[in-house]
């Protein structure tokens, strides 16, 4: 019995790495953020197999019965609708079980939007910090006085009716000069990344209707642009 964690394309679907579909096509069974998104996905590739619902709705209640499903498998794969499972995504419950209960857990490398904006954002990445989703209120503010301070570059995902709010705050609590790059819909056909200062940053997003997906990449305290 083993549990493998399989990436998904983030955009083009010819991010999917060979080894990856050899696995999605040898698995007992897939569980699946979205079941729909999955089985598109299969059916691009030619790929038939069984897709069961797993997603952050009903992760707790379904825990038990997929370990029991799992136990009775040689193996299952976990997919999210995109990228690497437990990032931001479902998965992290599923994959701790499995540790406690022994069930061999494997992930794959593959696609995620957080490495490619990091390296093209022209900002040190040699010791970054990862946070996820910021908080929407509460926290928030205490949370970007810590990023103010940090020594080391800052990475988070920003949803697009919340980053002009976002922008806001970190000019106000971080200041207006400090670099930043965000990059949108990675991988996708409308990527793009902007890079300046965190106010020059507020005054593009500002201009119009906020679309897609968002990487934003913080520069360190007392880094100049």
């Amino acid at each position: 019995m083993k549990l493998y964690i399989v990436p998904t394309p983030i955009g083009n679907l010819e991010d999917i790495t060979l080894r990856a579909l050899n696995v999605l096509r040898s698995v007992d069974f897939i569980l699946c953020e979205d079941t729909r998104t999955t089985r598109n996905l299969l059916k691009h590739f030619e790929i038939d197999k069984r897709c069961v619902a797993y997603h952050i709705f009903n992760e707790h209640e379904r825990l038990d019965a997929i370990i029991s499903q799992i136990k009775a498998s040689e193996s299952v794969a976990l997919v999210s609708d995109a990228g690497t499972p437990g990032i931001s995504d479902p998965g992290f419950l599923l994959v701790r079980a499995c540790v406690a209960e022994e069930i061999e857990v494997e992930c794959l490398p593959g696609p995620t939007a957080l490495v490619p904006a990091l390296v093209q954002s022209g900002i040190p990445c040699d010791r970054f910090y990862f946070y996820g989703f910021l908080p929407h209120k509460k926290g928030k503010e205490t949370l970007l006085k810590r990023f103010a301070e940090m020594e080391e570059t800052v990475a988070f995902y920003e949803s697009p009716h919340r980053l002009v709010k976002s922008l806001e705050k970190m000019v106000e609590i971080i200041g207006p000069d400090r670099p930043v790059a965000i990059s949108k819909e990675i991988s996708k056909i409308h990527a793009f990344t902007f890079r300046g200062t965190l106010s020059e940053a507020l005054a593009h997003f500002s201009q119009g209707e906020v679309k897609g997906e968002f990487v934003v990449v913080l520069a360190p305290k007392d880094a100049r642009g």
